[in-house]
């Protein structure tokens, strides 16, 4: 099998022992310390003196350590043992010297990774790939017969490398006992491949073990895909090449941050052009405001003035039917003087018919005479009673029709609010016509208020209508502004799916159940194999009752006057949870449920959200936006060092 897959490699260059290496090493220091090699440069960057062809010249502190010491450290072929020598003293001389007298300290060996033990011009195969080589197979029915990729894969991920896949090469003889185990695209890939490719090495299993001769060999050999393997002549360089490319890490890294800088520009762009149309919308709000302001003070000013009128139109009815009651009055009293008058007359003229028939036939006519003007005075008396009576009640039906337009008044007060003050005004106006035209059609005063009032109502109608145009010009506004904000909240709940949990501001997989307490659970009844089959069914399980929209174990309660819905306590299913697997398990489900009915309760399914783990809240699109671009800074400060 070997001969199948590997070629024969050529070994490490042995012109010079590691004893040279060192002598070279710090011959190479006192140099640097003495000042023979100049690495400072005028505008406070640093350089290589080793590398004057390269076409980078100037690096910051950071980025001329890792250059050093990937160098240093390189098992490339074209970096000679002297070249090698000169980086390590290039790197000793940086840490020791040039980071205390500066007061630059080096990254952290655990910040560094496996990337400071690979130069950085080396081929690596991209994405990351690692081959393994001499797994067990056997020879069933004329066919070469191994494991399947995923139980490779469990393997590898029980020891920490976390690979994605493993595909495992078939030829027309079967299985060929060599396989590609896939790491993920980022740097945490990078480090899982490399930590693969070290466990092999430190068990002898590696790629130079593999190669070291042709001699049988027994357990399985595994390294990353680098430009040999994805060059060599054999199915796995076909199945590489196939699949994958050549790439330098360096090259890896510019286009990292080529793109992490054009997505911080894409999302600072949207930002200002959300922020300007904040501020113009806030502006456009102040403008209404101020203007219902000055509208709600015209209002009460005419709402002031209209109560005046009508107590002064209330006032003159009072002084006009007084005077009408005093007229009554007294022409009733002038009618009982003549009355009187003509009966006295009358009983002298009785008195007198003694005196003559003449004088009696005169008496007479006189008599019937007063008698007709006394039945006209009666009836006259009569009308001006009917008449009286009609005042009273005309008077009383006024005050009646007074009292029932002030309550219709005060109920219209009571039912005013921002939204009607206009069209209450209308109302008011409208009233106070009804009310002049009742008072009054032959007073030219009162005339000419209501056609000002006329006019008062014709504009306060036009008014309230372009009221209602603006209202609806601001609605599809801020519409349309807050589904661009949407739109930028997605986008920037994808450029932030990668974030841990630990971080400040991140996404969040609301309704989400959690499978480690019901491992936890399960740990304690089975073995570890047992426990986490069995606790993935059960998760799935209540997976399923958390869609099934028909379950809905939430009970409503009154708090503060307000109803609000709480998880239901004596639901059978989630006391069954309880005391099955236990409080934590019941936890997982409850928190579980609790964010599908606040976030989805219609759909029932899984949503992401952008959170703010620290305060354990929905994030704002600035908060999110503001952490985006720490990280950048952060992680671009990083790379200066």
């Amino acid at each position: 099998m070997k001969e199948d897959y590997m070629e024969q490699s050529s070994g490490e260059d042995s012109d010079a022992s590691e004893s040279d290496i060192e002598e070279y090493k710090d011959k190479s220091y006192e140099e640097l310390k003495n000042g023979k090699h100049q690495i400072k440069l005028p505008n406070e960057a640093l350089t290589c003196p080793y590398c004057p062809n390269k076409k980078k010249h100037d690096y910051q502190y950071r980025d001329l350590l890792q250059h050093a010491t990937m160098v240093g450290k390189s098992d490339s072929q074209k970096r000679t043992k002297k070249d090698k020598a000169n980086h390590l003293a290039l790197a000793k001389y940086l840490e020791k010297d040039i980071a205390e007298a500066s007061g630059i300290y080096s990254q952290p060996k655990d910040q560094v990774d496996h990337l400071a033990d690979h130069d950085g011009d080396e081929m690596f195969v991209w994405p990351w790939k690692g081959i393994v080589v001499n797994l067990p197979i056997e020879l069933i029915d004329g066919r070469y017969i191994g494991k399947s990729g995923s139980n490779m894969r469990d393997e590898l991920t029980a020891r920490g490398f976390n690979p994605t896949r493993v595909q495992p090469l078939w030829n027309f003889r079967g299985h060929s006992g060599s396989a590609v185990v896939e790491f993920r695209k980022d740097w945490t890939g990078f480090n899982n491949a490399m930590s693969f490719e070290k466990a092999y090495e430190a068990e002898r299993h590696g790629k130079r073990d593999w190669k070291e001769n042709n001699d049988p060999k027994s357990g399985i050999y595994g390294w990353v895909a680098r430009a040999d393997d994805y060059r060599s002549d054999n199915i796995v360089g076909e199945h590489l090449r196939k699949i994958a490319d050549l790439r330098t890490v360096s090259d890896i890294m510019a286009e990292e941050d080529y793109k992490a800088v054009k997505l911080v520009s894409n999302l600072t762009s949207v930002i200002e052009v959300k922020k300007r149309h904040f501020e113009e919308m806030e502006s456009k709000y102040m403008e209404t405001e101020n203007t219902l302001s000055k509208l709600i003070a015209e209002k009460d000013k005419v709402f002031q003035s209209y109560n005046e009128e009508i107590k002064k139109i209330q006032l003159s009815g009072r002084e006009h039917l007084q005077r009408i009651y005093n007229d009554h009055e007294k022409l009733k009293l002038q009618l009982e003087r003549q009355k009187r008058e003509l009966e006295l007359r009358g009983v002298e003229l009785q008195k007198r018919e003694v005196v003559n028939e003449n004088e009696r036939k005169k008496l007479a006519e006189e008599i019937e005479e007063n008698a007709v003007r006394n039945s006209s005075l009666r009836i006259a008396s009569d009308e001006q009673r009917k008449a009286d009576e009609s005042v009273m009640k005309l008077a009383d039906d006024h005050k009646r029709a007074k009292e029932k337009l002030h309550e219709k008044i005060l109920l219209l007060e009571k039912q005013l609010d921002a939204k009607q003050a206009v069209e209450l005004e209308i109302e008011r106006l409208k009233g106070q016509l009804n009310v002049m035209k009742h008072m009054g059609d032959d007073d030219l005063e009162v005339l000419k208020k209501i056609e000002d009032m006329h006019k008062d109502l014709k504009e306060k109608e036009e008014e309230l209508g372009d009221l209602e145009t603006l209202k609806q010009t601001l609605i599809v506004q801020e519409r349309k502004s807050n589904d661009e904000l949407q739109e930028a909240r997605k986008e920037l709940i994808e450029g932030l799916k990668e974030v841990s949990k630990s971080a400040h501001i991140g996404v969040k997989r609301m309704g989400e159940l959690e499978n480690k307490p019901f491992y936890d659970a399960m740990k304690q009844r089975y073995n570890e194999s047992e426990a986490e089959d069995r606790a993935s069914e059960i998760c799935s399980l209540w997976e399923e009752y958390l869609r099934d929209p028909s379950w809905h174990p939430f009970k409503v309660i009154t708090i503060n006057g307000k109803p609000q819905e709480i998880i239901d306590e004596n639901d059978g299913k989630l006391k069954g949870l309880k005391r099955d697997l236990g409080d934590s398990a019941y936890k997982a489900v409850t928190t579980a449920l609790s964010e599908i009915n606040n976030y989805n309760p219609s759909g029932r399914y899984v949503i992401t959200e952008l959170w703010n783990f620290s305060e354990g809240r929905k994030a704002s699109l600035q908060e999110g936006a503001s952490y985006l671009l720490k990280m950048w800074d952060a992680h671009r400060q990083r790379r200066s060092m």
